[in-house]
């Protein structure tokens, strides 16, 4: 097992390696302390997962001051409506100020639960139990919690840092193609912005490395948030893909997953900053073969206009500026600001 601190707001472990949700219980009672949990999972998750934390908590103290919120599948529980209802379930659970949230899921459970740790009597203990490749590797770490307006993706939200993360890399046999492909996406973009030899290590299959892959991962996202944990500069590296990704996740009714949209979203970026000479032939071919490799999409549906105005609408717009990640080499981005009456032309050399 490897066991990883993240120095930010909150000092906190992660804890990667294979078969330790058994010893969840014990690992947040240590972390956390409390005396009821509340655990928020899916109803896919709840199935395969909950019967086993909760024996592990029951057997850990906290068995009868035990409940569970469980919301349907897929982003679109990341409402409103359902961060309502988890406050109001909450409440009339009784849970203190001292009790813990534990997010047993991918990300939008982590997102949703973390935002309402966050919001529930100004702040509740909260722990993540990522399921999914992508919430192990990116959502799970660094404390960015949200929900989606009809506006646009993550526009409501808080920075709330876990007190503990487990990610117990046996649950990630349950993943579908299609899901762990997101997760993928993730990967991917962790070795462009920062490390091209965990890049170069992704030809070899990442479900057959997952316990260095994800550790890796973490190590790099732990480095940035450390630098830069409300994202006023370096950590806005971390949206590559993202600014182009969340625009069509959100045109398409968030039928496109998150992964495969900032797949989408890495192609347009990274061909976009070959037209404009940010980087070479070389690095756009190695990020397109990375991409196909791993099934991921490269191209995208709808026009550039529909594309503009809807990353427009996104939080990483800021007073008709707006921010996009460019590769130069891989292993390293940079930001460009870019002024929002030029996006759709940006957009155009990614896309044509």
């Amino acid at each position: 097992m490897k066991i990883i601190t993240v120095d930010a707001s909150k000092k906190y472990d992660i804890l990667v390696g294979s078969g330790i949700l058994e010893d969840a219980g014990t690992i947040i009672k240590e972390a956390a302390g409390g005396q009821k949990v509340c655990i928020v999972t899916d109803d896919i998750v709840e199935t395969l997962y909950a019967d086993r934390l909760g024996k592990s908590l029951t057997q850990s103290g906290y068995g009868g001051h035990l409940v569970k919120f469980v919301i349907p599948n897929g982003e679109a529980s990341k409402n409103g409506e359902q961060f309502l209802s988890l406050l109001n379930f909450l409440s009339t659970s009784k849970l203190s100020r001292t009790d813990v949230v534990v997010a047993l899921g991918g990300g939008v459970v982590g997102d949703l639960a973390g935002y309402a740790a966050a919001s529930y009597m100004r702040g509740i203990k909260f722990v993540q139990i990522p399921t999914t490749l992508l919430s192990a590797v990116d959502s799970s770490v660094g404390g960015k919690t949200a929900i989606n307006l009809a506006a646009g993706k993550n526009l409501a939200g808080a920075f709330y840092q876990p007190d503990v993360v487990i990610c117990d890399i046996s649950l990630l046999s349950s993943l579908s193609d299609e899901v762990y492909k997101d997760g993928c996406a993730e990967v991917i973009k962790h070795g462009a912005i920062a490390d091209k030899s965990l890049f170069d290590s992704l030809k070899t299959p990442i479900n057959t490395q997952y316990e260095d892959i994800i550790a890796q991962n973490i190590i790099i996202k732990r480095d940035i948030v450390a630098r830069d944990e409300f994202e006023k500069g370096d950590r806005k590296l971390l949206n590559f893909g993202h600014t182009v990704g969340h625009a069509i996740e959100q045109l398409s009714g968030y039928k496109i997953s998150h992964g495969h949209a900032v797949g989408m979203g890495m192609a347009i970026e990274t061909r976009a900053a070959n037209k404009l000479g940010f980087c070479d032939e070389a690095c756009l071919t190695d990020m397109l073969n990375m991409l196909k490799l791993y099934k991921l999409p490269t191209t995208v549906q709808y026009t550039v206009k529909t594309l503009a105005e809807a990353c427009i609408s996104d939080k990483k717009s800021d007073g008709g500026i707006i921010s996009l990640v460019f590769p130069s080499v891989f292993g390293k981005c940079f930001i460009k600001y870019i002024p929002v009456n030029e996006l759709e032309n940006v957009i155009r050399l990614g896309v044509d």
